[in-house]
């Protein structure tokens, strides 16, 4: 007998979202996306213009973006709101300790049908830690977004907006959601073409979980980790003359332990796209060894995530954790290795790493599937590989962003021959670095 199709796919969603990983050993904890601590309420459209088999078919994208989390008390809360001339709570938080009981209990919700007042379901939201709101609607609303969504920012409530078809216009949109619009608001085509933005939508919520913190760059702040404050470098480390003038650096002592609790520096994990960037000058001896230029430990020492710089060979390798093989490593030649200032930066995708220097791609590498990493050991800057010896290095930059198109807005200005060589390295890019080189004049 031949099974529904939306049986089916019910059954791969559940299967997909149960990914077996491997044993924890006692005393470890994984952290990433999936185990984030968060309120996610999901405010969808149940007015007359959706119609009811289009409502069953967001529905499923609901069920399906969830799949992403884990559902649970200590872990991710669930609540729907749908709303047509009145907002209904579906669901609210604490009711579902399941992702099964998700899956459930919106399947279970009966379509409302009536005009669109989005306005009154998002002042429908009540404050509270980490809640992100998803607002679906596929119309014009017939009451005043603007004051409703400003109301909810202010109370610290994240709110993505999706669009769904031809009638809803751009300009409610962007009121609707967070800044920058690039970010927080999503469009889709129709119902049927929905499901193409889960996997952008549950990345995007992921960054909200595991990247709470944000770093000062241009105009705006970037989500991502400051490791030169995270890692307490700037108030450990002496400061020194960097590439630029308007750059401060600091030099890594054989005497200098750079070493934090990882829940202090990652409480959530890592998230599982993200562009690690390093400016950094290796003099001899330290460009002729082997070291770990940043580790992430497990509590039983084992490499969860490192950027290794390998002096004999000239080359750099990244390790990450493996579904496969618990841990994978990939290899990277480059010429780190001239006393001179370089920027090396990783983009690191969910199937591949992509090195470049001093903004020069070299190459990619595919990745087999990262799973989270182990967040109750150490982060460490500058250790020889295997060991606790420390490593002298001058760094100037280190950071974690944690949206990958970031790369693209990461240049490597700051190092004198690129400045040189790039028409874009033109003043316009050194106003914020003053600024953040007054940031980083803290006492030694």
């Amino acid at each position: 007998r031949t099974m529904k199709p939306c049986i089916l796919r019910v059954l791969l969603m559940l299967l997909s979202s149960h990914l077996i990983f491997p044993a924890e050993p006692d005393g470890e904890i994984r952290a990433g996306c999936r185990t984030a601590v968060n309120d996610l309420v999901f405010i969808m459209d149940g007015s007359w213009s959706v119609g009811f088999n289009n409502f069953e078919t967001a529905k499923s994208w609901l069920i399906n973006v969830t799949s992403g989390f884990d559902v649970g008390p200590e872990y991710t809360q669930v609540a729907v709101i749908q709303y047509s001339d009145r907002p209904r709570l579906e669901i609210p938080f604490g009711q579902l300790m399941t992702n099964e009981e998700v899956t459930s209990a919106i399947g279970n919700i009966k379509y409302l049908g009536g005009n669109t007042q989005t306005g009154r379901a998002i002042k429908f939201i009540q404050s509270s830690k980490n809640k992100i709101a998803i607002v679906v609607t596929d119309g014009k609303s017939q009451d005043d977004v603007v004051d409703a969504s400003v109301e909810a920012r202010a109370e610290k409530v994240v709110i993505f907006a999706v669009g769904v078809g031809s009638e809803i216009t751009e300009s409610e949109l962007r009121a609707i959601g967070n800044k920058p619009s690039s970010t927080y608001v999503f469009f889709a085509e129709d119902y049927r073409t929905i499901d193409k933005i889960k996997e952008a939508m549950q990345k995007k919520i992921c960054e909200e979980s595991v990247c709470p913190t944000r770093i000062p760059v241009a105009s705006r702040d970037e989500k991502g980790f400051e490791l030169l404050i995270g890692l307490n470098i700037i108030k450990k480390a002496q400061k020194i003359p960097g590439s630029l003038t308007t750059q401060p650096a600091f030099q890594l002592t054989s005497q200098t332990d750079v070493t934090e609790n990882t829940r202090d520096v990652f409480p959530e994990g890592l998230p599982p796209s993200y562009v690690f960037v390093a400016t950094l000058r290796l003099k001899s001896p330290t460009n002729k060894q082997h070291f770990d230029l940043w580790r992430v430990l497990s509590k039983e020492g084992i490499i969860q995530a490192a950027v290794t710089i390998d002096g004999e060979k000239q080359a750099v390798l990244f390790t990450t954790t493996s579904l496969v093989n618990e841990i994978q490593t990939v290899t990277f030649k480059d010429k780190l290795f001239d006393e001179d200032w370089h920027q090396l930066k990783l983009v690191v995708l969910e199937i591949e790493v992509s090195c470049f220097l001093d903004d020069v791609k070299i190459r990619n590498q595919r990745l087999e599937k990262v799973i989270p990493i182990f967040i109750n050991g150490k982060t460490q800057v500058a250790k020889v590989v295997k060991r606790e010896t420390l490593v002298p290095i001058e760094i100037q930059k280190l950071r974690l962003y944690c949206d990958p198109q970031q790369s693209d807005q990461e240049t490597a200005c700051e190092i004198p021959s690129v400045v040189r060589k790039q028409e874009q390295c033109t003043l316009l890019h050194f106003p914020w670095s003053l600024s953040y080189s007054l940031t980083l004049s803290l006492p030694n």
